[in-house]
């Protein structure tokens, strides 16, 4: 099984089994609350999320069976354009619908783990997910081995980083060589790990 590079085309697909992936997700959950129509919300959010990297030129990489996307990945360069003025309607829209609280709570998280990383341009992983459906299989391996193998070939970064909320994750990313740089509580019950895998 390999990973292959996703672009701005394969955006709602993306979308699709990142909300999926992280219905229960604790920082989905922090930022949108105890909402009525969460799922909505919930999409919504990740919507942006993904097109956010995508449209600011940051790689996808996914694993497609069936002509369908059934695990996906977004992630940030090491140095980010500006963001375009499409996106920012879109950021403008999302926190619109979804409401100042819930804005305010995912700038705290965002505050919150900000100063995980040094200040060497490195990759950063936003989101990784595999279908309901398809987990177990593995399906992460091969997105994560072309994330470290990209930043290894790009001179500009350091490595990888990410962030998660799940403390099984942090072994699960420690088997793939990550480290922990950094852990904080957010919230009561909600807290974060940053971790790095550098690459040179």
């Amino acid at each position: 099984m390999t990973a292959v590079l996703l672009h701005v085309e394969a955006e709602a697909a993306i979308a699709e089994v990142l909300s999926e992936a992280f219905r229960d997700y604790p920082v989905m959950r922090h930022v949108i609350g105890d909402e009525p129509d969460y799922d909505a919300r919930l999409r919504r959010l990740v919507g942006f999320f993904v097109a956010r990297r995508l449209r600011q030129g940051g790689p996808g990489f996914g694993v497609i069976e069936g002509g369908d996307v059934v695990a996906a990945a977004v992630l940030t360069r090491p140095v980010e354009p500006e963001m375009p003025p499409e996106v920012a309607d879109l950021r403008d829209e999302l926190w619109a619908e979804l409401g100042e609280p819930a804005r305010r709570r995912y700038d705290g998280y965002a505050a919150a783990t900000r100063a995980f990383f040094d200040e060497r341009p490195h990759h950063h992983l936003n989101m990784i997910g595999v279908r309901d459906a398809h987990r177990g299989r593995g399906l992460a391996r091969p997105i994560l081995t072309a994330m470290r193998e990209l930043a290894a070939r790009d001179p500009g970064s350091a490595g990888v980083s990410l962030t998660t909320e799940v403390p099984a994750n942090v072994r699960l990313y420690e088997h793939f060589g990550y480290t922990v740089t950094a852990h904080v509580q957010i919230a009561p019950g909600f807290e974060s790990w940053g971790m790095f895998l550098p690459t040179r």
